[in-house]
């Protein structure tokens, strides 16, 4: 299992039964393929599906029929494809429990910036500013550092916001952290991983649950 599969795992664990989940393009949605076994979640896309599954392999692929970012999916018996207006009245009326995104910069004020780099290609936000002020919960999932080595996880972001203060907790592969008023806290750290390693690769401070637990998927 690679670095974003682990991530994906990790954070399918928060979703509870009766739950409304919104995954964002990329590593979230990966999380698709770890769900709990007879948990009754309803996955919603923004662009008017709710209540879908993974795509079964043994079946043909529908165009029509898929999530935001583009990958074919298979809607569960129940489930519903509505229209712009509705999909994102269900955002924007404060419906979804959980919201997870992707991120290229989240800080210790619990901010994420998701959608621009700085003098890069402009493709716009979609539904991700939305998405972290309806749910009643937002997760970042992402590696815990660039390309380059440099850190994801600042004290303040220094790329355009998608949301000031948002942030329910943040997921890596080194770890989980949970986003507090006193600042971050991080609840469970990966095997084989130090919390001197992380605090060397986290530009960000922050504290360490005296019941530290180790990260898990299973």
């Amino acid at each position: 299992m690679n670095s974003k599969e682990f991530i994906a795992a990790r954070v399918a664990k928060e979703f509870k039964d009766g739950d409304t989940v919104n995954l964002g393009a990329g590593l979230p949605n990966l999380a698709v393929k770890y769900l709990t076994p007879g948990t009754k979640i309803y996955l919603q896309a923004e662009n008017g599906i709710v209540g879908f599954g993974p795509h079964d392999p043994e079946q043909p692929i529908n165009p029509f029929c898929t999530d935001a970012g583009e990958n074919p999916i298979t809607i569960n018996k129940g489930g519903a494809i509505v229209d712009s207006v509705t999909s994102f009245g269900l955002i924007r009326g404060g419906h979804l429990k959980l919201s997870v995104l992707g991120a290229m910069q989240v800080d210790e004020e619990g901010s994420i910036a998701n959608w621009l780099v700085p003098g890069g290609k402009m493709a716009g936000m979609g539904g991700a500013m939305d998405l972290v002020c309806g749910a009643k919960k937002v997760i970042a999932t992402m590696e815990h550092n660039a390309k380059d080595g440099s850190a994801k996880i600042l004290k303040k972001c220094t790329y355009p916001l998608t949301g000031e203060r948002v942030l329910s907790a943040i997921v890596t592969e080194l770890g989980f952290f949970e986003v507090t008023p006193e600042g971050l806290v991080l609840r469970e750290i990966s095997p084989n991983v130090t919390v001197d390693e992380i605090r060397a690769r986290t530009e960000a401070s922050f504290t360490v649950d005296e019941n530290l637990k180790e990260m898990t998927v299973n």
